[in-house]
């Protein structure tokens, strides 16, 4: 057997969570699907919580890849905020449906560990800001505030991307009305 790595202990984690699910998964489950005792993963991950906590940051860490493989710095800031907002919808509804029992356990882990969802939305915060701060130097937005202008943002389209909403995300017309709040929070940035 290779050495074991903590990357190796998030992959085993993931499957161990799919098949029982966030509250029965143990570190004891975790190390019987790689053939080590407990102590081996506490050697990589203090505890459960700080386990699962990485296994959490890691999970999120692939939606802001996507992110900002979305973000085109060459495409006018009204549009890139449009294809940002409709990525991190695309992202989380993808999740959502191609394995549906893995979102909800990654949904229970990002209530129980508040800090990396507090990380997770402030990452998202600074990629909204950067898109509408370039806007901002191109006059195609015109907020005195991008911090703040970010978060109505983010507020706004939270239907389309907060776990609390995952069951109207396949909803039919839901792509159509996140265009036409896409429309009109981009709308709302522009000079009047």
């Amino acid at each position: 057997m290779a050495a074991l790595d903590a990357e190796t202990i998030m992959l085993a984690t993931e499957d161990v969570l799919r098949r029982h699910g966030s509250s029965k998964a143990t570190v004891v489950d975790v190390a019987r699907a790689l053939g080590v005792s407990h102590a081996a993963v506490y050697r990589h991950f203090p505890s459960k919580a700080a386990l699962r906590e990485a296994v959490t940051r890691r999970w999120l860490a692939q939606v802001h890849d996507v992110l900002a493989a979305a973000d085109d710095p060459r495409l006018p800031p009204p549009e890139r905020l449009r294809d940002w907002l409709v990525a991190l919808h695309l992202a989380k509804r993808r999740r959502a449906a191609d394995e549906p029992e893995l979102f909800e356990t990654y949904r229970v882990l990002v209530l129980e560990t508040g800090t990396v969802a507090r990380e997770h939305v402030s990452d998202l915060l600074r990629q909204l800001e950067a898109i509408i701060v370039d806007g901002v130097g191109s006059g195609a937005f015109a907020a005195t505030d991008p911090a703040t202008a970010a978060l109505a943002v983010f507020e706004a389209t939270a239907a389309f991307h907060h776990p609390a909403h995952v069951g109207e995300w396949s909803l039919p017309g839901r792509d159509e009305v996140l265009a036409d709040v896409c429309a009109l929070v981009v709308d709302g940035l522009r000079p009047h």
